[in-house]
């Protein structure tokens, strides 16, 4: 379950960074809506799948409140689940 945690967060991370720095760019620079909206949907499906499964981990490993809340916030700002991939999920 943690091997999938970590692709799942790194898939994530890859999509934050293809949505804020590629599709908006393309959406507003170039008025072209194409790629947000496809890969808006691939990200929402993504982050919506990275909480979930930080949420079944935080009670099948015992995770700390702590833990659990940093892993979800990071999830929010590009590049904080590859943050999340080296602090937590390095020896997976």
């Amino acid at each position: 379950m943690l091997k999938i945690f970590k692709v799942t967060a790194i898939v994530e991370g890859i999509s934050a960074i293809l949505l804020f720095f590629f599709a908006m760019p393309m959406k507003y620079i170039f008025n072209d809506p194409y790629y947000v909206k496809h890969i808006g949907m691939a990200h929402g499906v993504l982050f919506t799948l990275y909480i979930v499964l930080a949420t079944i981990l935080y009670f099948k490993e015992k995770w700390d409140f702590k833990k659990y809340f940093i892993i979800c916030i990071a999830s929010i700002p590009p590049f904080g689940t590859f943050y999340i991939e080296r602090k937590y999920l390095k020896n997976v």
